[in-house]
């Protein structure tokens, strides 16, 4: 089988992390599906373990937490009705923390919208943080027992309450939300400064993943088939994100203004922590067979 060479590397997980599909980067590419997915699963394996290790002991002042909805297989509603439907289909969430001031998404967690996925995240969100911050999240109340097990004392958390109308019967059944007439801040824990109790940044954060990662886009059958690879497409997206897609306010990329790196990465630098991987790992022995016994 031929190996990809770097450039063809690089150039698919471009496409990928620009928001087209895998079929479409079939057609562009003229990689075969598998090995489009395959490339996409080693890409992500790596993003993830190399944001494991760099993004770490930030100094975040502010932080922003959220979580963007998606599906696996099939929505909900329809799981049961689906034939052959995988473990961990339905409604799929992707925790987020962002950074307010250098826009990096400092950590992730795909899984359900319970109190045990915020426990997990808000623990992961505390690890890598080195000072006392300043924490907003929405009124899901999963935070707020996730937050204290986290954090302690050791956090000024506050939480932001949207206030939205009633919804006019044309508008019913669509994705667009009532309108939003007010909010509403609240104190939880420590000595936050009201005017930066807000998540609008993540919210903008999310809304560039739904743009930049196709399994988020609504209305298409290109969602994951396969909460695993979902997983790895965000790790893929967050990484490229983070490291490689200049930021249009900052003029650099977040992880540069977060001083995690010093310099500006390429899609060739992803490929590289890819192949790094490869070079690891041991090789696939081929099949064994036994010499035939030669008889006396």
């Amino acid at each position: 089988m031929r190996k990809l060479s770097a450039s063809e590397r690089g150039r698919i997980l471009t496409l990928l992390c620009e928001g087209m599909s895998i079929r479409a980067v079939t057609r562009a590419t003229g990689a075969s599906k598998n090995t489009v997915i395959k490339l996409m699963i080693d890409a992500g394996k790596a993003c993830a373990a190399h944001h494991d290790a760099s993004v770490r002991d930030l100094n975040s002042k502010r932080v922003q937490v959220d979580e963007i909805w998606s599906f696996t297989y099939a929505k909900a509603k329809n799981v049961g009705t689906a034939k052959a439907a995988p473990e961990g289909a339905g409604d799929t969430w992707t925790w987020t923390a962002l950074d307010a001031d250098s826009k990096l998404i400092v950590s992730w967690l795909v899984g359900g919208r319970d109190g045990e996925y915020a426990m997990a995240f808000m623990d992961d969100v505390a690890k890598r943080l080195a000072n006392r911050a300043q924490l907003t999240s929405d009124g899901h109340k999963a935070y707020l027992e996730a937050v204290e097990g986290a954090f302690g004392g050791d956090v000024d958390y506050a939480i932001i309450h949207k206030i939205y109308g009633t919804v006019p019967e044309a508008a019913k059944g669509r994705y667009s939300p009532a309108e939003c007439i007010g909010v509403k801040k609240a104190r939880v824990e420590g000595n936050p400064d009201p005017a930066h109790v807000s998540t609008s940044y993540v919210e903008r954060s999310n809304l560039t993943m739904r743009m930049h990662n196709r399994r988020f886009t609504r209305l298409t059958n290109a969602f994951s088939k396969k909460v695993e690879n979902h997983a790895w497409s965000v790790a893929l997206f967050a990484t490229y994100y983070n490291f490689v897609r200049i930021h249009k306010t900052l003029r650099v990329t977040p992880a540069m203004a977060a001083g995690v790196t010093e310099r500006l990465w390429e899609v060739s630098d992803i490929v590289a922590l890819v192949e790094a991987v490869e070079a690891e790992a041991p090789r696939a022995r081929g099949p064994y067979k036994k010499r035939a016994a030669i008889s006396e």
